[in-house]
């Protein structure tokens, strides 16, 4: 009898893709998000939570549509260099698939920035984990932290600001 035939077969799984990675992210962020500051219900403007940390955490909700929100997630904190708050995440939130995608974090850092214009489809998704996992790891450092929709607080002040700009 050989070896392989006494030894138990274990059943095959079908392995992950980089890319079923990727949605499987992006449906996890949208639950982290959702838990969190649930932004499909808050109107287009700024939000801030805090916790007395110092450490306020800034949601600008900047378009609300039917199937999508357009959102930025930041600290109330700025960049010296650039006076551009950092770290700052740009979020597009898929309310009918339930996904939550970061489309690109920090300013001046789009994906075009960081990859050229006609990066190869490996290096798009490779950057596309890395800016979702991050996403992932900060959302459950706010839940954590004790951020959530019960500190949020409409800043009316900066949402004036920011219709002004769009």
């Amino acid at each position: 009898m050989t070896a392989s035939a006494t030894r138990p077969q274990r059943p095959r799984f079908p392995a992950l893709s980089r890319f079923g990675w990727l949605m499987a992210l992006y449906t996890e962020n949208h639950a982290r998000m959702a838990g969190l500051f649930a932004p499909g219900g808050l109107e287009q403007g700024s939000y801030v939570s805090s916790v007395g940390d110092g450490l306020d955490v800034c949601l600008e909700v900047i378009e609300q549509h039917r199937y999508t929100t357009e959102l930025r997630l930041t600290y109330a904190m700025t960049d010296p260099l650039t006076g551009q708050p950092d770290p700052s995440a740009f979020l597009r939130q898929y309310h009918d698939a339930r996904q939550l995608e970061a489309t690109h974090c920090y300013i001046g850092r789009r994906w075009q920035d960081v990859l050229g214009m006609y990066p190869p489809p490996a290096e798009l998704v490779g950057h596309r984990l890395k800016m979702n996992t991050f996403l992932g790891k900060w959302l459950q450092y706010l839940a954590e932290r004790g951020h959530g929709v019960a500190t949020l607080r409409h800043d009316r002040e900066a949402s004036k600001k920011l219709q002004k700009t769009a």
